[in-house]
């Protein structure tokens, strides 16, 4: 009995000092690599482990994670010996951070479990500056005029434009677009549309919002604006038009009439070249403006002045409106300011396109020689335009029938202030066509000074005198003789009459 005694004291003693043994030799990693801070070369990174006991090496890759700015990186492992590598299946990226951690549930082949677990840091990132937000617009509880404000925002480093669209919102929510200056340092909001009159707007900025790097803000951030409370209506105080001298001359508005003996009030004197100005009381939209403009029975017009908001608006015709016709300029109501605020009456200017320097030229009549070989008295006889079907008296005496006889034609033309027939515009467009081959004219030669007969008809001293000289060869004949000048006459400053002039007298 005492011997038994003795054995199981023994059996004893040696158990306690093998536990004592083991435990005096924990179960740990005594190396890794890559090791903690920065690598710059994340393709020729190994992670590796040497334990101080045999692993057991299902349990230590069960309780191994490796996870990459906190996604967990998938791979496998191999063994040599008491040493385990990692091998991830998509090699280490650029700008990261990673994790690893062996759980203390990892034991070696003993069952001996790790007493502390492993839990390391490296990074992949080149620089740990964080980003900061230097400056705002608008800045803390500003008031804001202008309902297109954009956003600015100022940061420390570039930030990606992902970033501005995943981490920066606005309470109201509010759409638009972010776009990128100095290199992605600044970063600018455009709304999409106008920020509410008269509101207040919170810009947030989350904590999550990261730089090229990948390393988030310090802090988040938010700041409030409110947008300001305008409500003065804008109003079109003018409209004029703009002669070619840069001189201004106002428009009457039309304002109705009540009764049949008041009529429209109408701006006569408009030129070819004259454009027509806008004047609102403060900056409005140039967008509206140029689509809440019409001309009514007139031509197409352009705007001159660039977009934005502004208070004056230049506009001209693309084509010349027609000689002495009536055209409407339309200003709608609605046209917004930069506080949203809009026009609230429609305005209307009627035109009168009759200037003094922009008639076309006019035919009045026509002279020609009955004895154009008699030097001291030709015996012109005269035509005006209204002589339709007069007899004109040529007679075989003075242009015997199947002879040419070199002889001329003079033209009076009514024409604007200060110009001058085309002579090329007049030759290319007048004719002399008859019925029965009654004559026969051929022009050789166009003057417009001295003339073959000295004085001009009388009473037309005013007019512009063009004299035609050619061969006219006479017949036996009776019939009706066209003097005719095609639609298309122009005169030097660029009056073109649109319609066709024609003598038609009997013979």
């Amino acid at each position: 009995m005492k011997k038994n005694i003795v054995v199981l004291c023994l059996m004893l003693f040696l158990l306690l000092s093998a536990c004592d043994i083991l435990r005096s030799s924990l179960f740990k990693v005594v190396s890794w690599t890559p090791g903690d801070g920065y690598h710059s070369d994340p393709g020729n990174i190994i992670i590796s482990f040497d334990f101080s006991h045999t692993p057991h090496k299902s349990s230590v890759e069960r309780n191994f994670t490796l996870n990459e700015d906190g996604n967990r990186v998938r791979g496998f492992f191999k063994w040599e010996k008491n040493k385990m590598t990692f091998v991830p299946l998509v090699p280490l990226k650029k700008n990261a951070d990673y994790t690893i951690n062996i759980s203390t549930d990892a034991r070696d082949t003993n069952g001996l479990s790790m007493e502390t677990a492993f839990y390391h840091v490296f990074t992949t990132r080149p620089c740990t500056t964080r980003p900061d937000l230097i400056s705002c617009f608008p800045s803390m509880h500003e008031e804001i005029s202008d309902l297109k404000s954009q956003i600015i925002l100022e940061f420390s480093l570039p930030i990606p434009l992902k970033s501005l669209y995943d981490n920066i919102s606005f309470v109201p929510s509010m759409t638009g677009l972010w776009r990128q200056e100095d290199e992605g340092k600044t970063a600018v909001f455009q709304p999409s549309d106008m920020w509410l009159q008269n509101n207040r707007y919170e810009i947030r900025i989350s904590s999550s919002l990261t730089d090229n790097n990948g390393m988030n803000i310090r802090n988040g951030f938010s700041s409030v604006f409110i947008t300001g409370a305008d409500h003065e209506i804008p109003a079109l105080l003018s409209a004029s038009r703009i002669t070619k001298a840069g001189i201004s001359i106002q428009l009457m508005p039309d304002r109705g009439f009540s009764c049949v003996s008041e009529l429209p009030v109408e701006n006569s004197g408009w030129e070819k070249d004259d454009r027509f100005l806008l004047v609102f009381s403060k900056p409005v939209d140039s967008l509206l403006v140029r689509n809440y403009t019409n001309i009514e029975n007139g031509p197409n017009f352009v705007m001159e002045t660039l977009p934005g908001f502004k208070t004056e608006f230049i506009f001209r015709f693309e084509n010349t409106p027609v000689y002495e016709s009536r055209f409407t300029l339309r200003i709608r109501n609605g046209i917004r300011d930069e506080s949203g605020n809009e026009t609230k009456d429609e305005s209307i200017f009627r035109i009168f396109a009759d200037g003094e320097f922009s008639k076309p030229p006019e035919l009045a009549g026509i002279r020609i020689p009955m004895a154009p070989k008699n030097h001291t008295d030709s015996e012109p006889v005269f035509f005006t335009i209204d002589s339709l079907y007069e007899t004109i008296p040529i007679t075989d005496e003075n242009y015997p029938s199947g002879e040419t006889v070199n002889t001329w034609i003079e033209l009076y033309f009514i024409t604007a202030e200060e110009t001058l027939i085309d002579v090329f515009s007049l030759m290319e467009l007048f004719r002399v066509e008859t019925s029965n081959n009654v004559i026969y004219f051929s022009p050789k030669q166009i003057k417009t000074s001295d003339f073959t007969f000295v004085e001009p008809q009388s009473g037309w001293e005013d007019f512009q005198r063009v004299e035609i000289i050619g061969d006219l060869r006479n017949s036996t004949n009776f019939g009706i003789i066209n003097f005719q000048i095609a639609a298309g006459l122009r005169d030097n400053a660029g009056n073109r009459n649109e319609n066709s002039f024609n003598v038609s007298l009997k013979k």
